[in-house]
């Protein structure tokens, strides 16, 4: 059992100055002072006071503070700003409980760069990369990317205030911006050094606001906070139901998107949620995939398609709508796809003449309640996946689906039928 709580102290670079006297007794007599390096080194401790550099082991403070705790030692672990704040806190109280754990606040370096821009910050959606190196941002880069989660949340709201690292910079966060074509979309600006005295002045720094593009090369001392704002109001995009016209196609027949009633009713076959795990198996033009992305904004769609033409037109067209939850790669079905974490829904589009085994991947990967949808123009095709699906035990259903458009004669109009297409829903049996 430990004496006494652990005191998660939140400090900013001002030291000892910013702190509440009750803060500072605490950190007076401690006897384990527990922080990064550059927030140790703004106090004067005793020498009997030990101090761990806690950087890079996080992993291990929660041990060190129930060790000293046990052994009646009191114990401080110095945050930044406000430790509830993309900060050590919430960390330490799952591993230590709330009854061992005591907070004294600071004022956030978030709140503090929004007064330096004078600006209000409650309406800011908060995103932190202050984590390990993230690498640059390529296109189609998978949610494992440390820069994922920024990137689609910046689709999603107005104004963001983004904590930075030593390596996941403006400079790398403006380039990924620029390289999602958001970049002169995007208003930047950056606080940096707050509170930090160089030669008795204030070391403070304010850059923007600024386009992205512009800070693709802007060099910021460390610690800075990153204000990012849409220069115009975002517009309120269709999710659901896109024109065929929305999307580049290959000409002529050969390569032509699903089109939109078919499109919708297999998008509804797959039961998407916000958070699925999509497959899109012969891609094409990309349109029931991209489709897909919008709906499933928490979520990711890996696509696949093999021929070069189709490829580039679906980059095109995920550029064209500004989709980030989406990664494709040219190659046949299934090589490539090993790596794929498991599917909620897989949509087979095209198989380039390994339909069964992919009906078989498919149907083995997908998680618990998932669907596995299918369109087909043949008889050849459609036969094979039924008896392919009736040999593993799925469980199936099949809607012919014919729709036909108004097209205009003289000055009258008449309808124009579209190619039927069987619509095949498929779900793993029971064992």
């Amino acid at each position: 059992m430990m004496d006494e709580p652990c005191r998660i102290i939140g400090v900013l670079d001002n030291g000892a100055e910013g702190l509440t006297p009750a803060a500072l007794d605490h950190i007076k007599s401690a006897d384990l002072v527990i922080g990064a390096q550059r927030t140790l080194a703004l106090f004067e401790f005793p020498e009997n006071v030990q101090q761990i550099d806690m950087a890079g082991q996080l992993n291990k403070v929660a041990e060190w503070v129930m060790q000293a705790g046990q052994a009646g030692r009191r114990v401080v672990v110095l945050a930044t700003g406000d430790p509830f704040c993309h900060g050590i806190a919430p960390f330490l109280i799952a591993k230590l409980g709330s009854d061992h754990c005591e907070v004294l606040p600071n004022v956030s370096t978030l709140q503090w760069a929004f007064a330096k821009l004078c600006r209000p910050w409650q309406e800011a959606k908060i995103c932190s990369v202050h984590n390990r190196d993230a690498g640059e941002w390529r296109i189609g880069s998978t949610p494992e990317h440390g820069l994922y989660a920024l990137l689609q949340t910046v689709r999603c709201h107005d104004l963001m205030a983004v904590f930075t690292s030593p390596e996941n910079t403006p400079a790398r966060i403006a380039q990924a911006l620029t390289v999602e074509g958001l970049g002169d979309k995007i208003q930047m600006s950056i606080v940096s050094q707050i509170f930090q005295v160089e030669n008795h002045e204030s070391a403070e720094k304010i850059w923007g606001p600024l386009p992205a593009t512009q800070c693709v090369d802007l060099v910021c001392t460390d610690p800075n906070v990153v204000i990012l704002q849409w220069g115009q109001p975002r517009v309120n995009e269709v999710l659901f139901g896109l024109d065929d016209q929305e999307f580049l196609q290959r000409k002529p027949d050969k390569g032509l998107i699903t089109k939109r009633e078919v499109r919708a009713v297999s998008l509804a076959r797959m039961q998407l949620h916000k958070s699925s795990v999509v497959w899109d198996i012969g891609a094409g033009s990309g349109a029931v995939g991209l489709e897909a992305a919008r709906l499933c904004q928490e979520g990711h769609v890996y696509a696949i398609e093999k021929n070069l033409d189709d490829v580039i037109i679906a980059g095109k067209n995920r550029q064209q709508l500004s989709i980030g939850n989406y990664s494709l790669i040219h190659d046949k079905a299934p090589l490539g796809m090993e790596n794929w974490p498991d599917p909620d829904a897989v949509f087979i589009g095209g198989s380039g003449g390994e339909l069964g085994q992919l009906i078989g991947m498919g149907l083995q990967r997908l998680t618990p309640n998932g669907w596995l949808v299918m369109n087909f123009v043949t008889f050849e095709n459609l036969n094979v996946a039924l008896s392919t699906l009736a040999d593993l035990g799925a469980v199936w259903e099949v809607t012919q689906l014919q729709a036909s458009r108004s097209q205009p004669i003289l000055h009258m109009h008449r309808l124009q039928a579209e190619n039927p297409v069987w619509i095949v829903s498929a779900q793993r049996g029971q064992p």
